[in-house]
């Protein structure tokens, strides 16, 4: 049986997709779940929020390959191999990135090469689908954390995956990027008729109680109004903000195992992560 693959999108930077993806993937592995990040973001976040920071720049200098090589197709020349060479999916998955020691997170690294993939985008949208292709069987869960533009990073994720979930701030313009999204799966649904692609919902996401107020609320019914529009799911539980989700990234950890962090902050999380999972069937 394949993985279930879920992409975390949003045509609006800074709404925490990232942090959901991480923490997202740290709750799967927990429950036992055989589970496969992959960072489709040039800037790498999700590769450093669960390898760490020193981990990661030492992969970076060994010169290992990364996500970057799959669209490419090949590993450049090095030092120790003067001749390009064949790649698979199998040689970039780090294994056991999760917090625990038997951890069943693993992690397909990004890096900022990746961003040059866009400058020549024919004829790569379904490459990293078909590798995926060879290797789902291992999974349970496949998460995809992408960038917050539509490119041919964003179309290759939508060929990998099932559901697309979708973290929004409630904040002035927080819709701003829905109508881009929903057109852009319609696109993508009209060329692709026999692939089923549904937003499994949208939630909301590093939400202050600081902030909360008219202008919060006008947002959140704002969205819920576009949801509706186009029939798309809203989450119950709001991903209230809290210093630790950066506190757990640094530490690379899971939220419920971050230093000092509050009960209410990691237990307001498991709810949506089992809100999350019921909601694609795991």
């Amino acid at each position: 049986m394949s993985a279930i693959a879920v992409s975390l999108i949003n045509m609006k930077g800074g709404v925490g997709k990232t942090t959901l993806a991480t923490q997202l993937a740290h709750a799967a592995a927990r429950r036992n779940l055989k589970t496969l990040a992959i960072d489709l973001d040039p800037q790498a976040n999700l590769s450093q929020a669960l390898l760490g920071a020193h981990r990661y720049v030492s992969h970076l200098n060994k010169k290992l390959p990364t996500v970057v090589n799959i669209f490419e197709q090949y590993v450049p020349p090095t030092v120790t191999a003067p001749s390009p060479g064949k790649v698979s999916m199998k040689d970039i998955i780090i294994q056991q990135v999760g917090y625990w020691s038997q951890t069943k997170l693993d992690l397909v690294p990004s890096r900022l090469e990746l961003a040059n993939t866009l400058k020549n985008p024919t004829g790569k949208e379904r490459r990293l689908a078909k590798a995926l292709s060879k290797i789902s069987g291992d999974y349970d869960l496949i998460l995809i954390d992408c960038a917050p533009t539509e490119s041919i990073l964003t179309e290759a994720a939508y060929h990998c995956s099932r559901y697309a979930l979708v973290p929004v701030k409630p904040e002035f313009l927080a819709t701003i990027g829905l109508p881009l999204l929903a057109r852009s799966i319609a696109e993508f649904s009209e060329e692709n008729g026999d692939h089923e692609l549904d937003i499994c919902g949208i939630v909301f996401n590093h939400s202050s109680s600081y902030s909360d107020g008219p202008e919060s609320e006008a947002s959140v019914l704002e969205v819920k109004l576009e949801a509706k529009k186009h029939s798309w799911h809203v989450y119950g539980t709001r991903v209230r903000y809290s210093r630790s989700y950066a506190k757990a990234a640094r530490e690379a950890a899971p939220i419920s195992s971050t230093s000092y962090v509050r009960s209410n902050v990691s237990a307001q999380f498991s709810v949506f992560a089992n809100e999350f999972f019921k909601s694609i069937g795991i």
